[in-house]
């Protein structure tokens, strides 16, 4: 069910490189994807918006061994892990569990919410700028900034957590192909510190 959400973010007009990232996904700012884009899309990904945990265990054995729950990266993973996004679907705002996003994908993130998948800023709404704790996932201490009317299209992943502000996003990458899927897979989790070089900028012919 919908939450309660402040003033609803109203579109304008996008920097051109906004305008291609969002042709190469196929979306659009207004509407978003329709109910069988987003079925074709996952069916095409054959994947679902899923990060396995560090400790990729069968349900019994982590009910023998609850001692697994314990490990710091189980413990890490488990703090990170969001659980429903706010979605713009079929041109309406409704929140569904994360899990159902695709790449493309529009989504509305605020002060609270957890980042459902790998995204690009769009808009920073308010006189507020947008603040996301990346710490557990890029290893960086400082706060990510997007100042507030800059436009820019600014990475944020999977896992981190909206501190501060309200923007619009769109997904460039889901479960196994976000950054958390692969620093785990590469046993990189938790990071013991940057994991990337200090970027801004999305770039575009990565996405697509």
């Amino acid at each position: 069910m919908l939450k309660n959400r402040k003033q609803a973010i109203d579109p304008v007009a996008m920097p051109t490189t906004q305008q291609e990232l969002l042709e190469k996904l196929g979306t659009n700012l207004k509407a978003g994807l329709t109910s069988d884009e987003a079925s074709q899309r996952r069916e095409q990904d054959g994947t679902f918006n899923v990060v396995r945990p560090p400790v990729d265990c069968p349900g019994w054995l982590c009910i023998i061994l609850p001692c697994i729950k314990h490990v710091p990266s189980m413990k890490a993973f488990a703090a990170m892990k969001p659980d429903d996004a706010e979605i713009l679907r079929n041109g309406k705002w409704v929140r569904y569990e994360a899990s159902s996003l695709v790449k493309g994908d529009i989504i509305r993130l605020e002060e609270g919410d957890s980042v459902p998948g790998d995204c690009a800023t769009l808009q920073v709404s308010g006189d507020e700028d947008l603040l996301v704790d990346l710490r557990s996932v890029t290893g960086e201490e400082r706060l990510k900034t997007v100042a507030s009317g800059s436009g820019e299209l600014a990475s944020l992943y999977y896992g981190g957590k909206v501190v501060q502000g309200s923007a619009l996003a769109v997904i460039t990458a889901i479960g196994p192909n976000t950054l958390l899927a692969k620093l785990i897979a590469e046993k990189r989790f938790p990071p013991l510190g940057p994991v990337l070089e200090a970027q801004n900028e999305v770039s575009i012919n990565s996405i697509v």
